[in-house]
């Protein structure tokens, strides 16, 4: 048996949905489903009860949808790592949704696997992000001239660092990506953790996410 349990929580107003994520997470010997809740408020009231490790929510839901959902869990005492289901033809609406304070997002036509895999993934504390989300929110940021704050004493390089540690790269894949030695990779990681008084490169890669990498 392992020796630590990921309690899940199921939150999206279609049973249907409901039904086949618990088909897929039930012959895990690691992930144990909790509770399901169809909507948001639902899911807020039972992650406060049940105190899940890991929400797996729809972003679209009848009357408290899953951004103001996402608020309300992040207020809650020790809340639970967030990660969103949504249909392809929803990614628009994934941005809202890192910024709200969820860890990443998985389609709904997953493979179980990889599901698993994201949700062990997220409770580790790890950021689940597609290049092409991560590149619109970058992009969205310097459409925006979000220029304020911490992040506007980050270099150019910096920057591209700290883009393509939210797109989930390691040190040795930044560097092949930007033609640098993995020490110098090191040092502009230690210098954006320091510039924005952050302890890892998790923690940088939700900034990232939530405020922008934009200087």
């Amino acid at each position: 048996m392992p020796e630590k349990i990921i309690k899940v929580l199921l939150v999206d107003d279609h049973q249907v949905v409901r039904r086949g994520l618990r088909t897929f997470l039930e012959v895990q010997d690691d992930i144990e489903v909790v509770g399901e809740a169809a909507d948001g408020a639902e899911g807020v009231a039972r992650a406060e009860e049940l105190r899940p490790d890991v929400v797996l929510m729809d972003i679209k839901m009848p009357g408290t949808d899953g951004i103001e959902a996402l608020r309300r869990l992040s207020e809650l005492d020790n809340p639970a790592k967030v990660l969103i289901v949504t249909s392809f033809t929803e990614q628009r609406t994934v941005v809202p949704a890192l910024r709200a304070g969820a860890s990443g997002y998985v389609y709904k036509d997953v493979d179980p696997d990889a599901l698993a895999g994201a949700i062990r993934s997220v409770h580790a504390g790890h950021v689940l992000l597609q290049p092409e989300v991560a590149g619109a929110l970058l992009a969205q940021d310097d459409a925006g001239g979000n220029g304020s704050g911490r992040g506007s004493t980050l270099t150019e390089r910096e920057r591209e660092v700290l883009g393509l540690i939210a797109d989930g790269r390691s040190n040795r894949e930044i560097a092949r990506a930007l033609v640098l030695s993995e020490k110098t990779v090191k040092t502009h990681v230690s210098n954006i953790l320091m510039k924005l008084d952050l302890s890892d490169r998790t923690q940088a890669a939700l900034w990232a996410v939530r405020n922008g990498a934009a200087g």
